[in-house]
């Protein structure tokens, strides 16, 4: 394979299609999900086998708890089993396991299984996988808005202080790279919530594969679209014109 240059530090992923993959086999939603996992473990690797050391996935958004009941609890045993099956491999393979997200609202065996995953992995450094579970980007924004206002209450941080750096370091993902890119499957163009503070100058790559179908292939066909790009982050970048 011909190498692809520049390559991204950090990609995100919104993971979209499992569902109609599903009711496009003629099977239910959940044979969906599960298809979706599995697709998940192939872009870990493909991830890691790039060299890539930060990757975000948009698992289970703040707005997924307005599925139908059923749904919702087939996701949650899902990602259960997953954390169980998966996280052993991941391990062996020194990738870091982080999540995001308000986590309060999952039961405490699922709360438990995501910080005995987080401690078993805290010492791998060859991809950090972030997964974002509850998590909506205006609530993020919402929560380090309130934490700032703590601050300032207390008397730490005077309004006029407050900078840019100061609401990016109360934010969810705060130690980590801004993503350079976001892959979002299944056709839509849109961000739906995701990392709307962290996307600001991201490039964007869309497609109408499936989450279910997609593979490493896919993802190369991503880095290379991205390869071509010209990131300016709001400068005139190299060509510049009268």
């Amino acid at each position: 394979m011909e190498p692809i240059s520049p390559l991204p530090q950090h990609v995100a992923i919104v993971m979209d299609g499992n569902g109609r993959w599903a009711q496009r086999q003629g099977k239910p939603r959940s044979h969906g999900h599960q298809a979706g996992s599995e697709a998940l473990r192939r872009a870990v690797e493909t991830i890691l086998e790039r060299h890539i050391p930060y990757l975000t996935v948009y698992a289970f958004s703040s707005e997924n708890w307005n599925r139908p009941t059923v749904e919702v609890k087939q996701l949650l045993d899902l990602f259960m089993k997953a954390l169980t099956r998966d996280i052993r491999e991941l391990d062996e393979h020194g990738v870091r396991v982080c999540f995001i997200g308000e986590r309060e609202a999952f039961s405490r065996p699922l709360r438990d299984g995501m910080r005995r995953a987080e401690r078993r992995t805290a010492g791998n450094n060859k991809l950090q996988l972030n997964v974002a579970v509850n998590y909506g980007g205006r609530a993020d924004l919402l929560r380090a808005a309130r934490r700032l206002a703590e601050q300032v209450q207390r008397g730490e941080l005077r309004p006029d202080q407050i900078e840019a750096k100061h609401l990016a370091g109360e934010l969810f993902m705060a130690d980590i790279p801004e993503p350079d890119l976001l892959i979002r499957t299944g056709g839509e163009q849109r961000l739906s919530n995701f990392l709307l503070w962290q996307l600001a100058y991201t490039e964007l790559h869309f497609t109408d594969v499936l989450w279910p179908d997609f593979s490493a292939e896919h993802v190369d066909t991503a880095l290379r679209d991205f390869a071509r790009r010209e990131r300016r982050f709001g400068g005139l970048g190299q060509v510049q014109h009268a």
